[in-house]
């Protein structure tokens, strides 16, 4: 095995094929290594996350690699059955890739049994190995900027069920009826790595059959998250929503196995000084509980009764328009009472990009998966603010005084500025000319505005170049991590980034940093300065 550098909290395991990748995986679950927070397995690696505090690099490799990856995995006895219209715009181009007939690869894709893989792309979405070794296609040379959910493809030797619509370039050979991801079920995801897995060709089923099917796949329902709710018992409306307006957290940990990242505040500096200002620290609340993350300002809330909050980050002009109709301007990173009738308006930002509303009490939200954070990308979470939308506040009783020593822990950046981020190289550098990684630093990278939650994509006069033109096997990313795609102008991974990808990473930016990435405001520039992690790709000892 190989240890690549990702960041100064996280390292990527790299084995010879997918039999190594689980028994190691089954090793790391059955016997953890102290200080290990989080393991992304994919088709040939798998991320580790660590905690610097609790374990150092050297001492992770060892013990990693001391571990036996000869051992054969059992698959979970857990079995799903998932019912199939083979009516796919790719079946036939399929059938001709393999000479053989539609018919031929419906019999091959029904006749065998699958087993979960591993989880990524998308919550939901799970990679199945196994099936007839004879399927096995490429992805298609353009990808579909569109794909159904409940699409069934082939990637490789991969099958694999789209759980929501998005783009995606496998060959889609049929859909399916069931919902592979869905929040009312018990367990979201339908699929779990382990799970086998046999696809059943609708059809050959009765209806009396396909029901069956279907009322075993919807499994055990709760209720569906609650959202806002009406005006009854709230502490605040909202007059206006801005851009967006979020409710954030500390992010959801420990969900990679339904195929669910992190997400979380950008700033979660900003995040946790609001909940300090406030009070926020005690009696099960703390310093990650939920704020609202405001994306370029124009939020304005109404108090429907007194509170206290607190407004950090962006350098923005934040303001009380009172019930008297007294306006006045605030300072953030301090403690700002209202009374009933009271308006806080957050202005668009001057430097930075992002604000964070904490009130005392923290925002009554209902958590989906343990967390109050939207995760824009794979859909998980409240709603975004809306306006009308009625907000409530948890109880104040017991908690501590208001803080009145935070500020900013760095200088906002503005968007006529050029703003240097330390980065770590790896894991594949080596996809890329020498020349690439010298242009990674050497040069300035405009924020385009198609920059978001997901990442910041960046645009630069020379784009970077491959040594290496094959097909990277998907595998984990990091929040932080520079992912180069076909066309060489780089994105920058942040908090709502997906849980794997195919693209090779170049490096990624270095986590006491991510605080200030996820502030930079579209139209700055963005250079590189390379930090080490360690020096180079090591290889366990035999």
């Amino acid at each position: 095995m190989r240890f690549l550098p990702v960041n100064l909290n996280a390292v990527l395991v790299e084995l010879d094929d997918l039999a190594q990748t689980l028994a190691l995986l089954q090793s790391l679950q059955t016997e953890p290594v102290a200080g290990v927070e989080e393991l992304i397995p994919a088709a040939r690696t798998i991320l580790v996350y660590f905690n610097p505090a609790l374990t150092q690099l050297p001492q992770l490799i060892d013990a990693i690699g001391a571990r036996s990856v000869a051992a054969q995995v059992e698959r979970s006895s857990h079995r799903v059955q998932i019912p199939v219209h083979y009516d796919g715009e790719d079946l036939r181009e399929v059938a001709d890739i393999l000479g053989v007939a539609p018919a031929d690869v419906v019999r091959m894709h029904t006749g065998g049994e699958y087993s979960v893989a591993f989880t990524g792309f998308a919550p939901g979405f799970a990679y199945l190995s196994g099936g007839d070794a004879r399927l096995d296609v490429p992805r298609r040379k353009t990808p579909r900027t569109r794909i159904p959910a409940g699409a069934v493809g082939l990637a490789g030797t991969f099958s694999g069920v789209y759980p929501q619509a998005s783009p995606g370039g496998w060959q889609i050979i049929g859909t399916t009826p069931v919902q592979m991801w869905d929040l009312e079920r018990v367990a979201p995801s339908l699929l779990r790595p382990g799970y086998r897995v046999q696809f059943v060709d609708i059809a050959t089923l009765s209806p009396e059959a396909l029901a069956a099917l279907m009322t075993a796949c919807a499994g055990e329902r709760v209720a569906a998250p609650a959202g806002t709710g009406d005006a009854a018992g709230a502490a605040f409306r909202v007059e206006a929503p801005g851009l967006q307006t979020l409710f954030q957290d500390g992010g959801r940990l420990g969900h990679a196995g339904q195929g669910v990242g992190a997400s979380g505040a950008m700033d979660r500096g900003a995040l946790r000084a609001a909940n300090r200002v406030v009070g926020n620290v005690a009696h099960g609340l703390g310093v990650d509980t939920a704020c609202l993350e405001v994306a370029y300002g124009g939020l304005t809330l109404e108090a429907l009764q007194p509170a206290v909050l607190a407004v950090t980050g962006a350098d923005a002009l934040v303001e009380v328009l009172t019930a008297q109709g007294r306006r006045y301007a605030v300072n953030t990173y301090a403690a700002l009472a209202l009374d009933a009738g009271d308006r806080l308006i957050v202005g668009t930002p001057a430097a930075g990009s992002r604000n964070y509303v904490a009130v005392r009490g923290g925002w009554s939200v209902a958590p989906v998966l343990g967390s109050a954070s939207t995760d824009t990308l794979a859909r998980v979470g409240p709603a975004a603010l809306a306006a009308g939308d009625a907000l409530r506040v948890g109880s104040t009783a017991g908690l501590p005084a208001v803080a009145l020593a935070e500020q900013a822990a760095f200088a906002m950046p503005r968007a006529d500025e050029e703003i240097c981020l330390d980065v770590v190289l790896g894991p594949r550098t080596d996809w890329f000319a020498e020349q690439s990684l010298e242009l990674l630093c050497s040069q300035a990278w405009a924020v385009t505005p198609q920059s978001n939650r997901v990442g910041i994509r960046l645009h630069g006069d020379v784009a970077l170049t491959r040594a290496q033109a094959k097909e990277l096997p998907s595998e984990g990313t990091a929040r932080g991590a520079i992912q180069v795609p076909a066309s060489g102008q780089p994105v920058l991974f942040l908090a709502d980034h997906p849980l794997t990808g195919g693209y090779p990473v170049i490096a990624s930016v270095a986590s006491y940093h991510l605080d200030l990435a996820g502030q930079i405001p579209v139209n700055a520039r963005v250079k590189f300065r390379v930090v080490r992690a360690f020096d180079v790709a090591q290889t366990a000892p035999a």
